[in-house]
């Protein structure tokens, strides 16, 4: 008996693209020279880096020497706030935020608190999305990082990035942050997009590649106080051997999920099959909006535990998530709660994420075990 297994929980993330596990292993196998060695077979390492991040460069519209290889997103997240502030804490010791940022903004965040750092929340409008002149009114001089993500993880939530930074453009003193992990590969990001972006952070498993490296965009004329001190690297910011093998089948994931063109269609019309047969359960709400990437679909069932709800699913071989993989369990969603206000709703939402990949039987099947688990835990 072949057994269908629906994987739901991209945004926790990717399978290996087989061409990029191919180029880590070809890598791997081939470039065995340490990058900082002056012989022979370490220049070779070290121009497959180069090579490999021009072409990120190239794809993301920045500059080479503005990329900073890192373990992953929370690295470079945690590199971008901690480094900021500690470089910069004699400009002032303000930091603004929001309520639905993930665990390694809010993390670093409360270890600068300990040190004096005061964090701020900016303002959200009805739909969850930052109110910019609410935002500005929050804004003085000691006012030093900005920090907003741009596509929340929980609930697909994306904000006006490029038009946040065009308003702190007018604050010099002030960098702005923006975690873009879930919108990679999403949809288009150019030099435009990055124009008032000073900082930000993404991750390779989140579009294909593989898990252990991730990337932070730092303009030039930025300086930040390292996490890791100590050994020779690609840059000044972050010490350790070069990962070749990562890092070239980092810039191949990205390559390849920047191409895929008709992706965002796709997925729309997957995540609207969905809602529509939600429709009819008067106890289940989409918390998900139109200001949403259709790539993640939040969803709450009232009365039913999200974790319950998922190992229901988990029995059929359906695979979603309650909250972002890297949350607390056994809490409710600080995202859903800024964005609904009901704490019902934020104690039992449950997240489905999709991708290209993901196919209209696969959606087929998700929604019979879905009938089928819905009916069975609400008799109980």
């Amino acid at each position: 008996m072949v057994i269908i297994v629906v994987y739901l929980d991209y945004s926790a993330t990717t399978p290996v693209d087989r061409e990029v596990l191919d180029t880590f292993n070809k890598v791997s196998l081939e470039f065995i020279g340490n990058p900082n060695s002056l012989h022979k077979l370490g220049v070779q390492s070290r121009e497959l880096i180069n090579s490999a991040t021009i072409q990120m460069s190239e794809l993301l519209g920045v500059k080479k020497d503005e990329i900073i290889y890192t373990s992953g997103a929370s690295e470079a997240n945690n590199l971008a706030i901690k480094g900021i502030a500690l470089k910069y804490q004699n400009r002032g010791k303000k930091i603004i935020t929001t309520e639905l940022e993930h665990s390694s903004i809010y993390g670093p965040l409360s270890y600068l608190q300990k040190l004096g750092f005061e964090v701020l929340f900016a303002p959200l409008d009805e739909f969850g999305v930052v109110n910019i002149k609410e935002l500005e009114k929050i804004m003085t001089d000691d006012v030093i990082l900005v920090t907003i993500s741009a596509v929340n993880s929980e609930l697909g939530l994306c904000q006006p990035i490029k038009e946040i930074g065009e308003m702190l453009a007018k604050y010099p003193k002030c960098f702005f942050h923006t975690d873009m992990t879930q919108c990679i590969g999403k949809y288009p990001i150019n030099a435009e997009y990055f124009e008032n972006v000073d900082l930000a952070s993404f991750s390779a498993h989140k579009i294909y590649g593989l898990k252990g490296i991730g990337c932070l965009i730092k303009k030039d004329g930025i300086n930040l106080e390292p996490l890791i001190h100590g050994g020779k690297s690609t840059t000044i910011y972050r010490s350790g051997t070069p990962m070749v093998a990562l890092i070239a089948s980092f810039s191949k994931a990205l390559r390849l999920v920047l191409n895929e063109k008709n992706a965002y269609n796709y997925v729309f019309e997957l995540n609207n099959k969905i809602k529509e047969h939600l429709k009819k359960y008067s106890n289940v709400f989409i918390n998900s909006n139109e200001h949403c990437v259709p790539h993640i679909l939040n969803l709450s069932v009232i009365g039913v535990k999200p974790e319950t709800m998922l190992h229901a699913l988990e029995e059929e071989d359906v695979y979603i998530s309650t909250q972002s993989a890297c949350s607390s369990s056994n809490t409710r969603s600080k995202a859903v709660f800024a964005l609904t206000h009901d704490e019902e709703r934020a104690s039992s939402s449950i997240r489905i994420s999709l991708s290209y990949l993901t196919t209209e039987n696969e959606i087929q099947e998700f929604l019979i075990a879905f009938d089928k688990c819905y009916n069975k835990l609400k008799l109980k």
